[in-house]
């Protein structure tokens, strides 16, 4: 019906205003007595030079009667075009179409690269790694589910002198101990080291020394570097595939730094040859981002060091490449952390400069940075909270509610509930905020069932199946002639997931679809509260059953797209 609205006025209006400007300034009023949709005219009356009120007068004259047949009525008041829907029409609407596999589905199509995770080898996934992986993995939904065939990438950083602090203070203090002969989870093991070197080189800086040697070992392939190299990387990736594996997450493809870390030389020089880069007084390859205010003081970002290596960024322009030949993609986002801002800025600056298509393709999903209540993290100090002890402590905290609330359980069946619970509620937590802004991360409020939380979706998505199962399933029902208001209000809220997730692709946001998702179930609990379902007897139980069955395909939907499981039973 939106729709319908929509061409409607662009039509009326194509010589003044696009069709997204249309579509874009068509709203939802506060208030139902001021219609189901409205259209601002103040923005015409400029181009006009009308009176706004004048010409929502005339364009209801105009519009007025051909919504007749659709259940569409006109008003124009003030500066405003209200459109009043038939409920009753609007109600078989959207029980037909939420139930439909194809709700809100369209908009995007295309091959599309979403690059997350992308850890460090030398320590284990944390908090900061969570979001990005959660950020990653619902962007990723979001636009499969709009018709965009989805390519998920990681590049494991398993290279450099960071790789070869935790090394080092393995080879000197570990005693060829192992993960499993210490009882420690294989990456975690890894990063112990990598804390204890920072704190042997805070009072001894030859440690630094030392590590830089053995990088330098490392790229001149000595043998027993190479081998601790690999056997402590296993150790790491191991560890990484585990978490991945608990908290949902799956690559289509991962790439690794120590394959590719000699590669984008070629760029380099092509730019050189072309006069796009220059050579410094000292020897070093670098580009002129004066223009584009991005480099250094003396406008330069230097690619090559003097001594010929390049720098992390030239790996990073062979990847893109790499990436574009592989999958041929039309799109490819990378999502990463607001402090390489501007490192994603130039990359995308030198392929510009150099001419290359993928300049066009490519974005960087900048999301904020996590805290917990107690402030920020930090590896070298071993502060990090590490992404497994995290689910671990949320699963804790779900288990004493699972148990209090639901007696009977099986130890098998609580444990398996309380770990769906906790990452729901880490899910939840992370995604609701907006990814361009910093947040903190409270287990204790994210694992409430009640309030703003992913056990509260869960909840509400139990309670729906409940009240299914008991009413023996939903079936084809007719739409009363009359709608109690919290019916209305539930119907209208369903069916503004089509513009919810529209907008969640155009934005690339999950907290819009996360939002979406609390106001629904507290919209469907405010409905249960005030309306009887079963009980309810002929029409008006089989028409409510099916309501409660549209809004739970709905919320389904919105948890697939969060990377949440439901829960049948709470």
């Amino acid at each position: 019906m939106k729709e319908l609205i929509v061409n409607a006025l662009a039509g009326e209006l194509k010589d003044h205003l696009t069709y997204y400007a249309v579509e874009k300034s068509v709203e939802t009023p506060p208030s139902d007595d001021l219609g189901d949709y409205a259209f601002p005219c103040f923005a015409l009356s400029k181009l006009l030079r009308k009176n706004p009120a004048q010409i929502a007068a005339e364009l209801k004259e105009k519009l007025g009667g051909g919504f007749a047949d659709n259940g569409i009525t006109v008003k124009s008041t003030g500066g405003y075009l209200n459109f009043f829907v038939d409920k009753k029409q609007m109600a078989a609407a959207v029980l037909e179409h939420s139930m439909a596999g194809g709700f809100g589905r369209g908009g995007a199509e295309g091959r599309v690269v979403v690059e997350f995770a992308s850890p460090n080898t030398n320590k284990p996934l944390h908090l900061g790694h969570l979001r990005n992986m959660s950020i990653g993995d619902s962007v990723a939904r979001i636009l499969a589910y709009c018709g965009c065939e989805v390519v998920r990438v990681s590049i494991n950083n398993d290279r450099g002198v960071h790789i070869c602090k935790s090394m080092l203070a393995y080879k000197r203090c570990g005693g060829g101990a192992a993960p499993e002969s210490a009882n420690v989870k294989s990456d975690r093991f890894v990063g112990d080291y990598y804390v204890m070197f920072n704190g042997k080189s805070a009072g001894d800086p030859s440690w630094n020394d030392d590590a830089q040697k053995m990088l330098r070992d490392w790229e001149d392939g000595d043998p027993e570097t190479l081998e601790l190299w690999k056997k402590m990387n296993g150790w790491a990736l191991s560890g990484f595939r585990e978490t991945y594996k608990l908290f949902g997450i799956a690559f289509d493809k991962e790439y690794y730094e120590s394959d590719i870390y000699k590669n984008g030389k070629e760029i380099v020089r092509d730019g050189l040859d072309r006069g796009i880069f220059h050579t410094k007084e000292n020897g070093a390859v670098a580009v002129n981002l004066t223009e584009e205010k991005l480099g250094g003081e003396d406008g330069d970002k230097v690619l090559l060091r003097p001594d010929g290596t390049s720098v992390y960024i030239v790996q990073d322009l062979y990847l893109a490449l790499l990436k574009d030949e592989e999958f041929r993609y039309d799109r490819s986002f990378y999502v990463v952390g607001n402090e390489q801002d501007y490192h994603f800025a130039v990359l995308i600056a030198i392929f510009k400069k150099l001419g290359y298509g993928v300049a066009d393709k490519m974005k960087h999903l900048s999301y904020g940075m996590v805290e917990l209540p107690e402030g920020k993290m930090k590896s070298r100090e071993g502060t990090v909270v590490d992404a497994d002890d995290l689910i671990l402590e949320t699963k804790n905290l779900a288990k004493k509610e699972v148990v209090e609330r639901y007696t009977g359980l099986s130890d098998a069946e609580a444990e398996d509930r309380s770990l769906k619970i906790a990452l729901a509620a880490i899910k939840y937590q992370l995604l609701k905020i907006d990814i361009s802004k910093n947040m903190i991360f409270d287990p204790k409020k994210a694992i409430s069932f009640e309030g703003d939380t992913g056990p509260y979706l869960l909840y509400s998505y139990a309670r729906a199946s409940s009240i299914i199962r008991k009413a023996g399933g939903a079936k084809d029902a007719a739409v009363p002639t009359r709608l109690e208001p919290a019916e209305v209000r539930l119907v209208k809220k369903i069916s503004f997931f089509t513009s919810a997730i529209k907008y969640a692709r155009d934005r690339l946001s999950p907290s819009v679809i996360a939002v979406y998702a609390f106001e629904l179930a507290q919209t469907f609990n405010e409905f249960y509260h005030a309306n009887q379902v079963i009980g309810s007897g002929g029409d008006v139980e089989a028409f409510r059953v099916s309501l409660v069955a549209s809004f739970r395909a709905t919320i389904e939907k919105c948890l697939g797209l969060l990377g949440i499981e439901p829960i049948e039973e709470m």
